[in-house]
């Protein structure tokens, strides 16, 4: 069986969003599946991460088309301390920055990369026509991506999927575009329109796939997952000698956990071997908005890392006392699972969470007991109880690794998942 793959993100593309399908890829022929890959040739991303290409299995079919990106040219009017991604937005924006935004917003539909939907299409149609392929598969965001994927299945037929890594009109920083109800409309229709007309649909949790699953013919969840630690030295990991909180990724400013800035410094004025022993450290960007709250809150012992490469990112993981994952806090929060949530479960490390306590990140915390999740506006006593109870067992035995078994999160179980999907989606 060969199935070609359809993505923006690839490496050397870094973070969140080349994960999942470099995964998938990786394994794939195990399961007699042969991946084809078609990219980007000349993409602007956020991060990058070469240390990710050695993950492409040798001899895989790589195909690239140009692509014209206004975020290449809009990138160089925004000031330098903004990330590029969509994501990531300025809370406190220039007058000019207000009218790019605007612009992006409502004129780039459904984003900045839809000018690469032509000549993909046409790249990809004369090579279907050469090729024989059982299945395509795109994967968003970007959205322009399922795009490619309607216009090649109307004009050939082909078997389709489409992967949603986030939900469209409901991800987490849809309802901070400045959109017009035109613009909004035309975001609805045309994600009905794709999970209308593919075949079958993936989504990453299952409050997400509530949404779409009277819409699509075939809908299933496959979450994002780990990989093996073959790629460093298998030394015997030590632990932090001081109390640490790591969190790992972008802190956004919609992802700014003041209840537990509010915790931490209560905890700390009243107790000062907790003072001392204690450590925030952020891996990765952090929002402005943040850092101020983090000021004001008075908290000593903050450790400020920028992005590492992803190996990295797994050491910190594993050394660290106890693991801080953050949910955006917005309307749809309770279908969101950040990818590292399976790495976190993975580095066997008790996990603290800022999220929905109904949410999809949550029920996977609370099944395999590996931590304890809060919302934006927890009970404060409950949040305080649960550091403490996780700082009194480091100051006296130190605090166990983790013992359940997390196997179906194995990136190599998760695509055996994907092959039976897609020999489903084909037969259907």
């Amino acid at each position: 069986m060969k199935v070609l793959i359809v993505t923006y993100y690839w490496p050397p593309a870094g973070g969140p969003g080349v994960q999942r399908w470099l995964k998938f890829v990786k394994y794939l022929r195990y399961y007699g599946v042969e991946p084809v890959v078609f990219t980007a040739k000349n993409p602007v991303y956020p991060l990058t991460d070469v240390t990710l290409e050695k993950d492409i299995p040798e001899g895989t079919e790589i195909i690239k088309c140009r692509i014209t990106e206004p975020n290449a040219i809009l990138s160089k009017f925004k000031k330098s301390n903004v990330q590029n991604s969509m994501g990531f937005l300025n809370p406190n924006p220039s007058l000019f920055e207000k009218l790019l935004l605007y612009i992006r917003a409502n004129f780039f539909i459904p984003d900045a990369r839809m000018f690469w939907v032509k000549p993909s299409v046409r790249k990809l149609e004369r090579y279907l026509e050469e090729n024989k392929v059982d299945a395509l598969i795109t994967t968003g965001p970007p959205y322009s991506v399922h795009l490619i994927g309607w216009h090649l299945k109307k004009r050939l037929a082909i078997k389709w999927i489409a992967d949603f890594r986030d939900p469209w009109t409901s991800v987490d920083y849809f309802h901070l575009l400045p959109l017009s109800q035109k613009a909004i409309k035309k975001h609805h229709y045309l994600e009905n329109l794709v999970v209308r007309d593919a075949d079958s649909v993936l989504m990453v949790s299952n409050h997400a796939k509530q949404k779409y699953k009277d819409k699509a013919s075939l809908i299933d969840v496959i979450t994002n997952g780990y990989d093996e630690d073959n790629d460093f030295v298998k030394e015997d990991t030590v632990i932090d000698s001081k109390f640490t909180l790591t969190y790992i990724g972008m802190m956004s400013s919609e992802r700014n956990p003041k209840v537990l800035w509010e915790v931490l410094s209560e905890i700390s004025e009243n107790d000062s071997n907790f003072r001392d022993d204690f450590v925030l450290r952020f891996i990765g960007k952090i929002d402005d908005t943040v850092s101020k709250s983090l000021k004001e809150s008075n908290i000593k012992n903050i450790e400020k890392i920028g992005y590492v490469p992803h190996n990295d990112a797994k050491r910190f993981q594993r050394k660290s006392q106890v693991l801080l994952i953050v949910v955006n806090d917005y309307p749809s929060a309770k279908e969101m699972i950040p990818g590292k949530t399976f790495e976190y479960l993975q580095a066997r490390r008790p996990i603290l969470g800022i999220a929905p306590t109904e949410g999809d990140l949550a029920d996977i915390i609370r099944e395999t007991k590996s931590g304890e999740v809060f919302s934006y506006h927890a009970n404060k006593r409950k949040l305080r109880s649960y550091i403490l109870k996780l700082y009194k067992c480091y100051k006296n035995e130190g605090i166990d690794m983790l013992t359940e078994d997390i196997s179906q999160f194995h990136r190599k179980k998760l695509t055996e998942k994907l092959v039976t999907f897609i020999h489903k989606t084909i037969k259907n």
